[in-house]
């Protein structure tokens, strides 16, 4: 028996759009087209030309191309830029629209989450429309009536369930709606963009229902524009451009890809012009070096590392003497990593040359596998001379931080930390 829950081989979806402003036309007009237009189509056809949709000024690819496989039980996260082609992969997965080639294999029931509040209607009540959401959504009512008291309670207006929706929040109507749509049951489960709904407890009990159907094993598609519930929910990643698939691997690669082509620049560093600072000396470069001096593409948890700054100075009665460096590293979801400073380390650099190499030396790097992003500012007393945020991206992929073999996945902390381990017995008071 096959362990492929979802197989796509060559999914194409094109789409007409445009189409030529039609002309006012007078009775003459009218009349002469409606006498020549069936033998112009017929002409068309003889010449192997399509008539109808495809005379349309313009058609579009949404998708191309896609080819992948998902296991039974994987966790798979859909990510790309707004109009990558997201959406309109998972309405072909869930048969709400035909692919115009290629095909797909599912191999179980479907259950799609697709856009909450589907199906609902204002003028029913919680109870009523819990029973017509789940109906549309796959559930038999054997299920609803099983399940009827989790769902209500899950979403928490129990006070209101038999009070029509109209008279619910926007807040509480998507409560429901998503409580309805957590609890289906199939095999395989397609979720488009659900997860960020209500407030933060309620998007934090969302992710744990989440995480416990991904536990029970069923096979889970998700898109998403959150690359921390990526992380945490998934385990393989897929990157969608332009409607093709241009990365497939763990999840934590496909972030790594998908936010470098986010933040991916033509011009080179020392060129960028959205830098701050009065600009007497700029940073050109940021290279990485192990301690044998080769250069690194990327690098590895606790490997001992050198950032190198390379500077230039450009005005030649600037005074370098009491510049101070700082290097500033943050993750993919942009949260602070840790910073660190010539002036953090009792550092005051001197005889700087005018032109060369800041470098920052780093011990066993205490970063988990994933992305991070590098910023660096240039001060002098209290003055900026060249500040750039978001300067680089760089990945670190897993080594042996502990020296045993083990290491925990970033989703579990931004740093690692070294430790020691021991047992001390209770120390009974001499009497």
């Amino acid at each position: 028996m096959t362990d492929i829950a979802v197989r796509v081989e060559g999914l194409g979806k094109q789409y007409f759009i445009g189409g030529q402003q039609a002309r006012y036309e007078t009775l003459r007009d009218t009349l002469v087209n409606a006498l020549t237009g069936p033998i112009r189509r017929a002409r068309k056809l003889l010449r192997g030309q399509a008539t109808g949709a495809a005379e349309l000024d313009e058609t579009i690819w949404a998708l191309r191309d896609i080819s992948f496989e998902v296991k039974q039980g994987e966790v798979v996260g859909i990510i790309g830029r707004n109009g990558a082609g997201k959406s309109t992969l998972l309405k072909v997965l869930s048969r709400i629209t035909e692919p115009t080639e290629g095909y797909v294999e599912l191999y179980g029931r479907v259950g799609s989450l697709l856009e909450v509040g589907t199906g609902f209607h204002n003028e029913l009540t919680g109870r009523e429309n819990v029973y017509l959401n789940g109906s549309i959504l796959g559930m038999s009512r054997s299920e609803i009536d099983r399940k009827f008291d989790e769902i209500v309670a899950f979403s928490e207006v129990e006070t209101f369930i038999d009070t029509p929706v109209k008279h619910y929040s926007s807040g509480m109507q998507v409560r429901l709606a998503f409580a309805v749509a957590a609890h289906l049951e199939p095999e395989i489960l397609v979720i488009d963009e659900v997860l960020s709904v209500g407030d933060i407890a309620f998007q934090r009990k969302c992710l744990g229902k989440m995480n416990d159907v991904a536990s029970e094993g069923r096979t889970v598609l998700f898109v998403s524009h959150n690359m921390a519930t990526v992380e945490n929910l998934c385990e393989r990643g897929i990157v969608l451009e332009k409607g093709q698939m241009v990365f497939s691997g763990t999840q934590i690669q496909a972030i790594a890809q998908y936010l470098a082509a986010i933040n991916r620049r033509d011009e080179a560093l020392r060129d960028r012009t959205d830098r701050v600072g009065s600009g007497e000396i700029i940073i050109t470069d940021i290279t990485f070096r192990d301690r044998s001096g080769q250069a690194l593409e990327v690098v590895k948890s606790g490997q001992d590392v050198d950032v190198l700054f390379h500077y230039e100075i450009r005005d030649p009665d600037f005074q370098p003497e009491g510049v101070h460096v700082s290097l500033e590293v943050r993750n993919q979801m942009d949260v602070p990593v840790f910073l660190q400073s010539t002036r953090f380390a009792g550092r005051q650099l001197q005889a700087i040359p005018r032109e060369g190499t800041f470098v920052c030396h780093i011990d066993r790097l205490p970063l988990p596998e994933t992305g991070y992003r590098i910023g660096y500012s240039l001060r002098k007393q209290k003055r900026y001379i060249d500040r750039l945020p978001d300067a680089l991206d760089f990945t670190v992929v897993k080594g042996d931080f502990f020296g045993s073999g083990r290491v925990p996945p970033a989703t579990m902390g931004i740093a690692l930390v070294d430790a020691d381990w021991s047992v001390e017995p209770v120390r009974v008071a001499q009497v």
